[in-house]
């Protein structure tokens, strides 16, 4: 039964048009719920769910998760099932940690660190555009806008297009990966041709990272987390940096105010 209520709610999701990661992540959820409490495959106990979600933070889940619980629940009985229910439950409150930011310095150590010129090339226009992992192993050579400097960055997160800025310095660079190859195909091919795993150039940065010796705990990501900074830095205004990552909300953006360096050098320790 739990097969069916799984395909029932992976058609609903699939008729919405959700990402395949979201598919999957809610899947993961609910069929751990079920697993939980076979009755609720058509019945909703809010009583049951705020007690599977107690369960979930008394055992130390993150509340990202304990979130993401409660969403593809309230999805699966009131989107897939179609229950009249109120499902009156608060979000876990989420910790707000400052992103990993490196410097420009440990950033150039880093990428000249690499020396496959596709791994390296593709580490720095992570940072020099903002780019998340998925949207570098997804770009396409049609993409690239050389005359206007931009990148088309397409169906990214939550299904949104957006343009970002094309690095000059790496604009001959990547001109050799367009050789030859049609509008439609991947800029970076993998080896047996086709679009690279994301975990393949994930673990390129980690190794990287090693090598040269950075001690904070850097992940893909924080390439993404340091271009937003350092063009803060630079003085552009923070709607502008909003639109090149592509945020909803101007509150994510503004978090990486908080870890610019610029004004906290102008501030003197009363020690």
């Amino acid at each position: 039964m739990i097969h069916e209520c799984l395909k029932r709610a992976e058609e609903e999701m699939v008729l919405r048009n959700y990402s395949r990661k979201t598919i999957k992540s809610y899947c993961s959820a609910i069929r751990d719920y079920l697993g939980y409490y076979p009755e609720g495959e058509r019945f909703c106990s809010v009583e049951n769910l705020r007690r599977y979600l107690l369960m979930k933070q008394e055992k130390g889940y993150a509340p990202q998760t304990v979130n993401l619980s409660l969403m593809a629940v309230k999805f699966y009985y009131l989107q897939t099932l179609k229950l009249r229910v109120r499902i009156d439950l608060k979000f876990a409150k989420r910790s707000k940690k400052l992103p990993v930011v490196l410097s420009r310095e440990e950033i150039g150590r880093v990428i000249e660190s690499i020396a496959n010129i596709k791994h390296r090339t593709m580490i720095s226009l992570a940072y020099g555009a903002g780019l998340r992992v998925s949207e570098v192993v997804r770009l396409r050579v049609q993409d690239l806008q050389f005359d206007e400097g931009t990148i088309h960055v397409k169906q990214a997160k939550g299904k949104k297009d957006r343009l970002t800025l094309l690095p000059e310095k790496l604009m001959e660079d990547l001109k050799l990966f367009t050789v030859g190859k049609p509008g439609s195909d991947y800029l970076f091919n993998s080896e047996r041709g086709g679009r690279l795993v994301e975990k393949s150039i994930q673990n390129v940065f980690d190794r990287a990272v090693k090598a040269t010796g950075v001690t904070k705990p850097a992940t893909f990501h924080s390439l993404r987390h340091s271009f937003a900074t350092h063009v803060l830095e630079n003085g552009v205004d923070v709607r502008y940096v909003q639109s090149l990552l592509g945020h909803q909300n101007i509150r994510t953006t503004q978090l990486y105010t908080q870890v610019t360096s610029n004004k906290l050098k102008t501030i003197k320790s009363p020690l």
